[in-house]
């Protein structure tokens, strides 16, 4: 079984301290470092190279967002999974931080095994934004993505690149993906490599907000 390596970063040492007892309490996380901002949070990363970065977005000096961007930003030739945790309230912030390479989203109350979840995700390449705001999150910020017109896809999506898509933009993970289409797992990868590609997205974050972007996926 590997490990996975993770760094939380929070400024809020009570917060800290309580995700770190969850996470070290299952059997293949282990947190291999703690920060109390996003400077020290990026050093330790880099320094580390951890499987995925815990951060709150809210941090003193450089807060999670723009720690997210020096991590794993469209500048950044090899990223590092981050996953967000923060309280929701329209946050503004939370969009930002999708938008700067964040691979997921969850609230802080989420619990354990959700979280357990997240991490897991991220670490192998997948995404996991917490299922009772997918939506909402996406909703609320459909406004703030880039001005003009959607981009379009180099190549036309085939049928099952469609669902696929579908399926991403409501936060569907490979393993469900694949059960829900009847495909294995590995054509569900290769899938979401393609859409990837011919839609210039750097994650699954990005597929879904394209998703709703182009009106392929109506909010219900």
């Amino acid at each position: 079984m590997t490990t996975v390596r993770v760094v939380v970063a929070d400024d809020q040492e009570i917060v800290r301290t309580g995700l770190t007892m969850i996470l070290n309490a299952e059997p293949d996380i282990e947190v291999v470092g703690q920060a109390a901002d996003g400077l020290r949070a990026v050093e330790l990363a880099r320094r580390l190279r951890p499987d995925v970065c815990l951060f709150d977005i809210r941090m003193p000096g450089v807060d999670g967002i723009e720690a997210t961007r020096r991590l794993a930003g469209p500048a950044v030739a090899d990223p590092l999974a981050v996953v967000v945790i923060t309280t929701f309230d329209l946050d503004e912030y939370v969009y930002a931080a999708l938008r700067a390479g964040a691979r997921g989203f969850l609230l802080k109350d989420a619990g354990s095994a959700l979280l357990a979840q997240a991490v897991h995700a991220a670490a192998a390449g997948d995404a996991l934004i917490a299922p009772s705001v997918t939506t909402r999150l996406l909703k609320a910020f459909a406004g703030a993505g880039p001005a003009g017109p959607p981009r379009q896809p180099v190549d036309p999506l085939t049928e099952r690149e469609e669902e696929v898509l579908g399926a991403v933009a409501r936060g569907r993970t490979n393993t469900e993906i694949a059960a829900e289409l009847h495909i294995s797992l590995s054509t569900v990868k290769t899938h979401v490599a393609s859409l990837m590609a011919k839609i210039g997205a750097r994650n699954r974050v990005e597929i879904a907000m394209w998703a709703y972007e182009t009106d392929r996926v109506r909010f219900r």
